[in-house]
């Protein structure tokens, strides 16, 4: 005796799908974000004005993290060696501490790093820093004085550089593009944009 045949419902191919039926995806498999960015801050806090027109937007190199903390890393050391030699510190604890340290010392150059913006338009030119409590620098291309190129030793090593705004009013401070790659490049591409907007 023969047992009844379970009738099971067959699947078309993806690909057999007609137009008129169009894919379904659950709500929940969609989850919108916040845009935490230093640039979400620039457009809400520091509104673009009509027409401007962005045309650079950079951040540091990765290697900023390291440079910023070679010093501090370098005195770390330093503090911790003296400390095993001059005051016979347990070599655990020394190693411990030192990595302690540096680990927290890149954590913080990260965070700085991540909340660092350059930006340029048609009209001025910006440096936004910050992840909680941003800061921003702008200055109008017309009032930029003169840009400067400024290589320390480790960034001559690496390819790059930082890049210098020294307004024409002497009352507002200087800013810095730091360790940025190509800084030869996107100085002259600056250089050619204030010009431009010197000239009307």
């Amino acid at each position: 005796m023969f047992s009844p045949r379970r009738r099971t419902a067959r699947r078309r191919p993806l690909a057999a799908l007609p137009a008129s039926e169009p894919m379904v995806f659950p709500i929940e498999a969609v989850v919108a974000t916040p845009l935490a960015t230093p640039m979400a801050s620039l457009l809400t806090r520091h509104q673009l004005r009509d027409g401007e027109v962005i045309l650079l937007v950079l951040k540091p190199a990765v290697w900023f993290i390291l440079l910023v903390s070679l010093r501090f890393i370098a005195a770390v050391m330093i503090a911790a060696i003296a400390a095993r030699i001059w005051l016979h510190a347990n070599t655990h604890l020394c190693v411990d501490g030192t990595v302690f340290c540096i680990a927290g010392r890149l954590m913080l150059a990260s965070i700085t790093w991540f909340g660092r913006l350059y930006v340029l338009t048609d009209q001025r030119v910006l440096r936004i820093t910050g992840v909680l409590n941003v800061e921003i620098w702008d200055c109008p291309l017309r009032k930029v004085a003169r840009t400067r190129v400024l290589r320390t030793f480790g960034e001559k090593i690496l390819g790059l550089g930082s890049i210098e705004f020294i307004p024409q009013e002497e009352e507002r401070p200087s800013a810095l593009w730091q360790t940025v790659a190509r800084p030869i490049e996107i100085s002259e591409q600056l250089n050619e944009t204030i010009r431009r907007a010197k000239a009307g």
